[in-house]
Protein backbone atom coordinates (compact mmCIF):
# COMPACT_ATOMS: atom_id res chain seq x y z
CA UNK A 1 0.00 0.00 0.00
CA UNK A 2 3.00 2.33 1.13
CA UNK A 3 4.25 2.17 -2.81
CA UNK A 4 1.16 3.21 -4.57
CA UNK A 5 0.76 6.43 -1.93
CA UNK A 6 4.45 6.86 -3.12
CA UNK A 7 4.05 6.81 -6.73
CA UNK A 8 1.06 8.74 -6.35
CA UNK A 9 3.05 11.28 -4.89
CA UNK A 10 5.45 11.54 -7.55
CA UNK A 11 5.83 14.77 -10.11
CA UNK A 12 8.09 13.99 -12.78
CA UNK A 13 7.36 15.78 -16.14
CA UNK A 14 7.15 14.26 -19.54
CA UNK A 15 9.64 16.28 -21.05
CA UNK A 16 12.06 14.95 -17.43
CA UNK A 17 10.58 11.04 -18.46
CA UNK A 18 11.71 11.66 -21.87
CA UNK A 19 14.70 12.89 -21.03
CA UNK A 20 15.92 10.22 -18.70
CA UNK A 21 14.96 7.00 -21.21
CA UNK A 22 16.88 8.85 -23.72
CA UNK A 23 20.36 9.20 -21.27
CA UNK A 24 18.75 5.48 -20.79
CA UNK A 25 18.98 4.13 -24.20
CA UNK A 26 22.58 6.13 -24.96
CA UNK A 27 24.06 4.52 -21.25
CA UNK A 28 24.66 8.21 -19.88
CA UNK A 29 23.51 8.53 -16.96
CA UNK A 30 25.14 8.76 -13.75
CA UNK A 31 24.00 7.70 -10.61
CA UNK A 32 22.71 10.88 -9.49
CA UNK A 33 20.14 11.24 -11.94
CA UNK A 34 19.05 7.86 -11.70
CA UNK A 35 18.05 7.87 -7.84
CA UNK A 36 16.49 11.44 -8.43
CA UNK A 37 14.21 9.43 -11.59
CA UNK A 38 13.68 6.59 -9.23
CA UNK A 39 11.81 8.95 -6.90
CA UNK A 40 10.42 11.42 -9.25
CA UNK A 41 8.92 9.67 -12.10
CA UNK A 42 5.86 7.16 -12.64
CA UNK A 43 6.90 3.99 -13.28
CA UNK A 44 3.69 3.55 -15.96
CA UNK A 45 5.07 6.98 -17.96
CA UNK A 46 8.39 5.37 -18.15
CA UNK A 47 6.87 2.44 -19.72
CA UNK A 48 4.69 3.96 -22.57
CA UNK A 49 7.81 6.77 -22.98
CA UNK A 50 10.07 3.74 -23.32
CA UNK A 51 7.85 2.07 -25.84
CA UNK A 52 7.25 4.85 -27.66
CA UNK A 53 11.19 5.92 -27.88
CA UNK A 54 11.98 2.43 -28.77
CA UNK A 55 9.33 2.52 -31.77
CA UNK A 56 10.56 6.17 -32.75
CA UNK A 57 13.96 4.13 -32.60
CA UNK A 58 12.98 1.51 -34.94
CA UNK A 59 11.43 3.61 -37.32
CA UNK A 60 14.18 6.00 -38.12
CA UNK A 61 16.57 2.68 -38.35
CA UNK A 62 14.31 1.41 -41.09
CA UNK A 63 13.59 5.25 -43.03
CA UNK A 64 17.04 5.43 -42.95
CA UNK A 65 18.18 1.71 -44.74
CA UNK A 66 15.21 2.13 -47.25
CA UNK A 67 16.30 5.59 -48.06
CA UNK A 68 20.40 4.25 -48.14
CA UNK A 69 19.28 1.52 -50.34
CA UNK A 70 16.44 2.80 -52.39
Amino acid sequence: MADLQGAAGRKGTFLETVKAIGAAFFGVRGGRAHERDLARLKPLHVIVVGLLLAAVFVLTLVAIVNWVVG
